[in-house]
């Protein structure tokens, strides 16, 4: 891992998101942001993970006055509504029903913070997920075998989640995992630090 020139902070204590920038081979640290990600009221989810992506930058950039901090927040939605992570076995079985034979729009939006100079690079990347029709039975075994429980949508893409897609539609795969790599590249590129390093 190559030492960018400044301090690089991820605001996450997801180990996806961990492994997911671990492939531009910088070195980082990372600490939970350990923020209020509840929706307020009538707040359309664009702007919902915009808002969040940037609170997690925010909340370490006191902590680490020199760095350049990631936040990254992400929600499913189906029908304009979001589906947040499901937390429990049956809230994940009844996501993935929903899901069945439809198309899911992920959200995940991005903040790079300069806690130096308060400027925020923000963004959204969008990334539609068409599932498979399941059946029951394989909804079952799927949550036994990953229990995506803290997983928005109530899958892991990165794991055997993969098995209930029939499509996926976007630009960057590592958006489906929750950090939209090629947005970071770009906003990294802006404050110098050009990959690859």
């Amino acid at each position: 891992m190559k030492a960018p020139s400044r301090p690089l902070i991820l605001a996450s204590s997801s180990p996806f998101r961990r492994e997911v920038l671990g492939k531009l081979g910088l070195a980082f640290d990372h600490h939970s942001p350990d923020i209020d990600e509840s929706a307020r009221a009538g707040e359309r989810p664009t702007d919902l993970v915009l808002r969040l992506a940037r609170a997690k930058a925010d909340a370490l950039a006191a902590s680490h006055p020199d760095a350049l901090i990631i936040g990254s927040d992400q929600v499913a939605v189906i029908d304009g509504e979001v589906l947040g992570k499901p937390g429990d076995h049956a809230n994940a079985r009844a996501q993935l029903r929903r899901a069945s034979g439809r198309r899911v729009t992920f959200l995940t939006g991005l903040c790079l913070l300069d806690a130096a100079s308060g400027r925020h690079q923000t963004g959204c990347e969008r990334f539609q997920v068409h599932f498979r029709t399941l059946r029951d039975d394989q909804i079952e075994r799927y949550i036994e075998q990953e229990q995506p429980f803290n997983c928005a949508g109530s899958f892991k893409s990165e794991g055997l989640g993969i098995v209930l897609f029939k499509a996926l539609e976007g630009r960057d795969p590592n958006a489906l995992i929750g950090l939209p790599l090629i947005m970071l590249t770009d906003f990294l590129a802006a404050e110098g630090i050009v990959l690859p390093a």
